[in-house]
Formats: C-alpha cells, structure tokens, sequence
C-alpha cells in the first residue's frame, strides 16, 4: 500500500495547537520569561517614580502652606513627615521648600495656597485625596511588594485627610 505524504487533518491540528502555544508565550511576553520580568520590572519603576513625584509634589504643598500658615504648624508637621517618608520609601528624595527657593515640588503650575487657613487645609485635604485615589489607581499590574506600599500610603493618604478635617478634631 503507497504511503500518503500529505499531511493528516490530526497532525495539522496538533502542530497548529502546540505552534500557536509556542507563539504565545514567545510572542505576547516578547522573548520569553526573561523579556516579562524585564517588562515587570519597567512597570514598577515607572509606578515607583509616578509615586514619588506625585508624593513629593504633596509635600510641596505641606511646605508651601506651613509657610503661609505657620500657626498650622503643630497639626501639619507630623503629617508632612508622613508624606516626607513616602517620598523616601517611593526612591524619591525629599527636602525641604525654602520659601523665596527654587524647588522642584513648586514649580510654575504648583497651585496657590489659600489665604484663608481653613482653604488651605481643605486643598490639603483634596491634595491627598487625589494622592490616595492615583495610587490606588496604579495598583493593578504592580509587583506584590510595591502594591502593599501603594495600598499602605494611599491608606495613610486617606487618613491625613481624615485628619485634617473636622473628623480630626479640629
């Protein structure tokens, strides 16, 4: 009996299955497990740095208000430490705005702060909202490590707003 040398309904099937596995895991991850972890990894870095500056962009915000509010000093001290530390654990580096100084947390669209004292907490109060909700934006597709430090400074974000409103005792 002639042996038939095309190809059988069965073996197409099965090279195209297992063909169509291997293009997905060599061509969605871009060249392996290897290409992923690198592609993880530029996520993260790009999440950690969006944290950091949109972190040190807040304490921009503390130090602008503490000096135009220097009476506020006692409540908004602790919780610039806060976000000051958050900044830090986000790779960041946070200093101090000097008024009358260039600083890279206040620059020509850093927004004004209230004369009124009572404004200025309540921007406060949105600014750190907005962190909050930013970071927990950001948390899909984060590493587990930096998802926990996203969760716990948007759960610290919240906090301070809660603080600094008349839920704080004010």
């Amino acid at each position: 009996m002639p042996i038939d040398s095309r190809p059988h309904r069965r073996s197409l099937l099965a090279t195209g299955v297992t063909g169509a596995a291997a293009l997905l895991l060599a061509g969605c991850s871009g060249g392996g497990p290897e290409a992923a972890e690198r592609e993880l990894l530029t996520r993260a870095e790009r999440l950690r740095r969006d944290a950091a500056r949109r972190s040190a962009e807040l304490l921009g915000r503390y130090d602008r208000t503490l000096a135009a509010h220097p009476s506020l000093a006692g409540r908004l001290e602790p919780l610039r430490a806060d976000v000051a530390r958050h900044v830090k654990a986000f790779g960041g580096t946070a200093r101090k705005d000097v008024p009358g100084s260039p600083s890279p947390s206040a620059g020509p669209s850093a927004p004004a702060v209230p004369a009124d004292g009572g404004r200025a907490l309540t921007a406060l109060v949105d600014a750190e909202r907005a962190r909050a909700d930013a970071l927990l934006r950001s948390l899909e597709g984060a590493p587990p490590e930096l998802a926990r430090l996203l969760a716990s400074v948007a759960a610290a974000g919240a906090a301070h707003a809660y603080l600094l409103t008349d839920g704080g005792g004010r």
